[in-house]
C-alpha cells in the first residue's frame, strides 16, 4: 500500500455560525511549487494543530508542512458545538453513567491530558474568554426521563469522586430563562470554546513554526525510498514522516475500510439579538451550555458579545458513508431545529435562525480510535468518537510523540488499544446503523 490515489474528499455543506462570525487574523496561501519538509501533516484540524503544535516543541528545528483541503475552520473543526469535556461522554451509549471505573478513570485522565495542552495554548497565543471559557457545562432533562439519566450519571460520578452538582428547575430557570428544562447537572471540568476561533488562533499562534497551506487537497500519496510525497493540485510535499489527520477521511486513502461510521449532526446558529429588547427572562444570562440528559437530545448554548447574544442548537444524527450530506436535508432539519427552539424560546420566536450547516463526526463501534504507525513513516491520528475537541487533540499530540519517538506512559497507554472493529457489510450498516439512531432520536422524546 505504498501508493493511494485519493478519489474523493469530504464535502462540507451549509455555512457553520461559528466560523462565519469569527475573525481571521493571518493571511492564506496555496501550495504552488514543490516543498520538502522534514514532517507532513495532512488536515488542518484539532489533530493536525495539535500534532504541529507538539512537533514544534519536540523538534524545534524541523521544517513541518501542513496541507488542508479546504480553509481553516471552514471544515469540521470549526462546524461542532465546542464543548472540551473531560467526564465520560459516549455519544453511542444510551446514556452517560459510568459502567467500568477503571477504563473511565483512564479516558478522564487522557482527556484532561488534552484539556491542559489546549489551555496551554490559549495562554500562551492569547486566546480570549470568548475563544477558551474553563466554565463547565450542564447536562440538560426536559424529561422525566432525562431526570433519572441525570441522577445515574450524578451517581456514578459521585462513585468515582467527581465534582458534581444537581440543579433544580428554578435554577435552570435563571441560567437558560426557560421553562423547558426539570433540571440539570453541572460538571466543572468542561471548557467551551468558540471552536472556529480557537482553530484560528492555534493556527495562526504556530506562526512560523509551521507552514500552513490551504485549499492544498492531497490527491496523491506515494513512498518513494525513505520519503513520501503527497501531491496536490498544484505542486508535490515531500517528507520521509507523515501525519494523517483527517477524521474519517482516513479511509479515502485506504485504512481503517470498513471499520468507521461515518456520522452527521446539523446545527443552527440564531441571528444576533439585543436580550435587552426583550428582557432576560427570555434567554437568561449571558452565556450557559447545555449538553442534552439523553445524548440524543439537543445540545444548546448561549454566547454573547459586545451586547448582542447568539443561541446555538444541534440535533439530529445521520449515517453516511458517502461523506456528504444535502442542503435539502438541512433545510429541513433546520425546520425541525426551529421548532425545537421555539418550544424552548417561546419569546424569541421572531429571531431568525441565520446559519444552518452539517458536521462530521467519525465512531468506531469499540469506541476506539484509528491510530498508529500504518506504513513505515506514516502515522494516523484519526476517528474521534464523537467528542474531536479533545479526542482530537489528544491524538495529534500522541501521533507527534509516537512519531519522534517520545516514550512515556500516557503514549503507551494510549497505544495499547485496540483496533476499531469491523463494520457488517452495506447496505445492512446503512440500514441498521441509521434504524438505531432514528429510533434513539424518537425515545430521546422532549430532550430532542
Amino acid at each position: 500500500m505504498n501508493h493511494h490515489t485519493i478519489k474523493r474528499l469530504p464535502v462540507d455543506t451549509g455555512r457553520s455560525g461559528w466560523e462565519a462570525i469569527s475573525t481571521r487574523r493571518f493571511p492564506m496561501q496555496t501550495l504552488e511549487s514543490d516543498v520538502r519538509a522534514d514532517w507532513l501533516i495532512i488536515g488542518a484540524g484539532f489533530a493536525g494543530l495539535s500534532a504541529a503544535r507538539r512537533l514544534s516543541q519536540l523538534r524545534p528545528g524541523d521544517k513541518v508542512v501542513l496541507l488542508d483541503a479546504t480553509e481553516v475552520a471552514k471544515s469540521t473543526a470549526g462546524r461542532n458545538s465546542g464543548y472540551m469535556i473531560d467526564v465520560p461522554h459516549n455519544l453511542a451509549s444510551g446514556e452517560y453513567s459510568v459502567a467500568d471505573e477503571k477504563a473511565t478513570a483512564l479516558e478522564m485522565e487522557q482527556n484532561r491530558l488534552a484539556i491542559a495542552f489546549a489551555a496551554e495554548a490559549a495562554a500562551e497565543y492569547g486566546m480570549s474568554k470568548e475563544t477558551f471559557d474553563p466554565s463547565g457545562k450542564i447536562n440538560a432533562a426536559a424529561s422525566e426521563r432525562g431526570l433519572k439519566f441525570n441522577r445515574n450519571y450524578a451517581a456514578s460520578l459521585l462513585r468515582i469522586g467527581e465534582k458534581h452538582e444537581l440543579i433544580d428547575l428554578k435554577q435552570m430557570r435563571e441560567i437558560t430563562g426557560s421553562d423547558y428544562y426539570l433540571g440539570g447537572l453541572y460538571t466543572p471540568g468542561a471548557v467551551l470554546i468558540q471552536p472556529a476561533d480557537y482553530i484560528r488562533g492555534l493556527a495562526h499562534g504556530l506562526g512560523s513554526k509551521v507552514n500552513l497551506y490551504e485549499h492544498s487537497p492531497v490527491l496523491e500519496l506515494t513512498r518513494q525510498g525513505k520519503d513520501w510525497k503527497a501531491r496536490s493540485n498544484r505542486a508535490t510535499v515531500t517528507a520521509p514522516r507523515v501525519i494523517l489527520a483527517v477524521n474519517g477521511h482516513v479511509e479515502s486513502f485506504g485504512y481503517f475500510r470498513r471499520r468507521l461510521m461515518h456520522i452527521f449532526t446539523y446545527a443552527s446558529m440564531t441571528a444576533a439579538f439585543s436580550p435587552k429588547e426583550f428582557g432576560s427572562r427570555a434567554s437568561g444570562a449571558d452565556r450557559w451550555a447545555l449538553l442534552p440528559a439523553d445524548p440524543m437530545g439537543a445540545t444548546v448554548r448561549k454566547i454573547s458579545s459586545s451586547g448582542l447574544s447568539r443561541i446555538v442548537i444541534r440535533t439530529r444524527f445521520t449515517y453516511d458513508p458517502s461523506l456528504q450530506v444535502s442542503t435539502k436535508r438541512i433545510a429541513g432539519i433546520a425546520a425541525e431545529q426551529r421548532r425545537s427552539f421555539d418550544a424552548r424560546f417561546p419569546e424569541l420566536q421572531r429571531v431568525p435562525l441565520e446559519f444552518s450547516w452539517a458536521g462530521a463526526l467519525c465512531l468506531s463501534r469499540n469506541h476506539v480510535p484509528a491510530f498508529g504507525e500504518m506504513e513505515e513513516g506514516l502515522y494516523s491520528a484519526c476517528c474521534e468518537n464523537g467528542l474531536g475537541t479533545v479526542k482530537s487533540t489528544l491524538a495529534g499530540m500522541m501521533a507527534a510523540e509516537l512519531a519522534t519517538g517520545t516514550g512515556n506512559g500516557d503514549l503507551e497507554t494510549y497505544k495499547d488499544q485496540p483496533i476499531p472493529s469491523r463494520l457488517p457489510p452495506e447496505p445492512f450498516a446503512w440500514l441498521g446503523i441509521n434504524s438505531v439512531i432514528r429510533w434513539q432520536e424518537l425515545r430521546a422524546g422532549r430532550e430532542g
